[in-house]
C-alpha cells in the first residue's frame, strides 16, 4: 500500500484497541498497540512511528501528557486524541498545543478512522520531505533508508536527530567497518554546522612523532623539516565539525592535550605561543571500549569523561540481517554504476550465502565482497563470483548455537592470512577490520604463525 505507515495504538480499553487495529491492519498499516501512556511513551523512545492514536484519558499517562512527553523526541510524529463525547472539549484545547486531531468514542464507522489516517500520513511524510536535508546537502552518503536500514540502527537515528542540532561531543563506538565516519559526517551534515567543513582524522594513522602538528599544526622552524607554518586539522575544520577516528589508539600524551582543547577550546601550534580558538563541533569514533581502556591505564579517565558526553553504539552487521539484502543490492547497483557493467541483481542461491556468513568485517567487508563479486559477474551476482569461505555456505544456513557463523569467520580469516602470505597488517585491510579486532580473533581460535608486521 503506498501510503501505509507505521502507527501506535495506545489505548486502555483492549476491545476497543483491538477494533481500531484490526480497521487500520486491514488498510495495509503496521499497528503496534500499548496499554497506557507510559507504555506508549517508552514504544515512542524506542522506535519510529508516523502516527500515533491516544486515548485522551487513561491510568498512568494520559493522552495530553504522552503527547507533550513525545515532542522531546527527535521528528515527533503527529497525533490523534480518542475521546468521548464529555471530553471534546479537552481535546479541541489539546489541537491548540499541536495535536493534530481527535476522534469521538465509539467509532461512528471504519471509513472515517480511515480517511483520517491517510490524510494525516501524507500530510506527515510532506512536512517530513520539506524539513529534510536535500540530496546536495547529504552528499556523500547513501541514501538514508540505506544509511540507517535494519531495525538495529532506528535507536541510532533517532539519537543522531536529537544531538544534531546540538553542540554536544559525540562518543560513536562499534566495531570496525560499521559505518562510523558516515555516522559522524549525517550528525554534521544535518547540524548548525553543517555550511562548515567536515575534517576527518584517522588518530592511528598518523606516526605519534606528527600527531601534534598534524591536529594543531606548526610554525616555521619548529623541529627539522618544517620549512613554513602549516595549519592543522583543528583550524581546517573552523566553523565546522571534527571527527577523531580511533580516538582509543592515540597515546597517551597526546591524549593530554586534546583534553586541554576540550576543556579550553584553544590551542597552540608547535612551535607557537599564539592561542587560536577551537571552533569546532569533536565526534570521536572507537572501536574499543574505553571505559575497559581507561580501567586498565591505557586510556585517560578524564579524556574519557569529556569525549562521552553523548555516546552511540552502531551495531555490527550480524545484529542487522534484516538490512542485509538491501544493503547488499543497493552496493550491487552503486559498482554497477561506476563500472558501467548492467547487473539484474543477486541471484537467489549468492544471496542465501550472504545471509549465512558471520561478516566479521562487517559493512565494509559486505561492500569489498560485493565489488569483488560485480568486477567477475555477468548478468547477475551469482555464488561464483562470492569468496569460497562465502560460497561454501550457500547450502547450509546460520545454527542458533553460532557454529556455522564461526567456522566460515575462522575460514575468512585463514583465507586472508593465506593470501597475504601471514601478513596481518594486509589481512586485516582484506578483512576490513582493523589489526586489533583481527589479533582478538587469532588468539580466539587459536591461530597462530602469522607474522605481526
Amino acid at each position: 500500500m503506498k501510503n501505509a505507515g507505521r502507527i501506535l495504538i495506545v489505548e486502555d480499553d483492549a476491545t476497543f484497541r483491538g477494533l481500531l487495529a484490526a480497521i487500520l491492519e486491514d488498510a495495509g498499516h503496521e499497528v503496534t498497540q500499548a496499554a497506557d501512556g507510559a507504555a506508549g511513551l517508552v514504544l515512542l523512545k524506542k522506535s519510529a512511528f508516523d502516527l500515533v492514536l491516544s486515548d485522551l484519558k487513561m491510568p498512568k499517562m494520559g493522552g495530553v501528557e504522552l503527547f507533550r512527553a513525545s515532542r522531546a523526541i527527535a521528528m515527533p510524529p503527529p497525533f490523534v486524541l480518542l475521546t468521548a463525547f464529555g471530553t471534546i472539549e479537552e481535546a479541541v484545547a489539546a489541537i491548540k498545543e499541536g495535536v493534530s486531531d481527535f476522534l469521538t468514542k465509539p467509532l461512528k464507522d471504519p471509513a472515517s478512522l480511515r480517511a483520517l489516517v491517510d490524510r494525516l500520513l501524507e500530510l506527515h511524510r510532506s512536512e517530513r520531505r520539506q524539513g529534510a536535508p536535500d540530496e546536495s546537502e547529504l552528499a556523500g552518503l547513501p541514501p538514508l533508508d540505506i544509511l540507517f536500514a535494519g531495525t538495529a540502527m532506528q535507536d541510532a537515528r533517532r539519537l543522531a536527530g536529537e544531538v544534531a542540532a546540538t553542540e554536544a561531543t559525540v562518543l560513536i563506538g562499534g566495531e570496525s567497518g560499521t559505518g562510523k565516519e558516515l555516522f559522524a559526517r549525517y550528525i554534521h551534515l544535518t547540524s548548525p554546522r553543517k555550511s562548515g567543513p567536515f575534517v576527518a582524522v584517522n588518530c592511528a594513522a598518523i606516526p605519534e612523532n606528527l600527531l601534534e602538528s598534524e591536529l594543531f599544526g606548526h610554525e616555521r622552524g619548529a623541529f627539522t623539516g618544517a620549512s613554513a607554518a602549516r595549519q592543522g586539522r583543528f583550524e581546517m575544520a573552523a566553523g565546522g565539525t571534527i571527527m577523531l577516528d580511533e580516538i582509543g589508539e592515540m597515546p597517551l600524551a597526546m591524549q593530554a592535550k586534546l583534553l586541554r582543547v576540550l576543556q579550553e577550546r584553544s590551542f597552540q601550534r608547535v612551535g607557537g605561543n599564539k592561542e587560536l580558538r577551537a571552533d569546532v563541533r569533536v565526534v570521536a569514533a572507537t572501536n574499543r571500549d574505553l571505559a575497559k581502556e581507561s580501567a586498565a591505564g591505557r586510556f585517560r579517565e578524564d579524556l574519557y569523561y569529556r569525549l562521552n558526553v553523548f555516546p552511540v553504539t552502531l551495531p555490527t552487521l550480524r545484529d542487522r540481517r534484516d538490512a542485509l539484502d538491501a544493503l547488499a543490492g543497493f552496493f550491487v547497483r552503486m559498482h554497477a554504476r561506476a563500472m558501467g557493467k548492467k547487473l539484474t541483481g543477486i541471484a537467489a542461491p549468492a544471496m542465501k550465502a550472504l545471509r549465512s556468513y558471520s561478516w566479521p568485517g562487517n559493512i565494509r567487508e559486505l561492500q569489498n565482497v560485493i565489488e569483488r563479486a560485480v568486477i567477475l559477474a555477468r548478468g547477475e551476482v551469482t555464488p561464483a563470483e562470492l569468496p569460497e569461505n562465502i560460497r561454501s555456505l550457500q547450502d547450509g544456513g546460520p545454527r542458533e548455537d553460532g557454529g556455522i557463523l564461526k567456522e566460515a569467520e575462522r575460514d575468512a580469516i585463514a583465507a586472508a592470512l593465506k593470501s597475504t602470505a601471514g601478513n596481518r597488517r594486509l589481512a586485516a585491510e582484506r578483512l576490513g577490520i582493523s589489526r586489533r579486532t583481527l589479533q582478538y580473533r587469532l588468539k580466539e581460535y587459536g591461530m597462530a604463525g602469522a607474522e605481526d608486521v
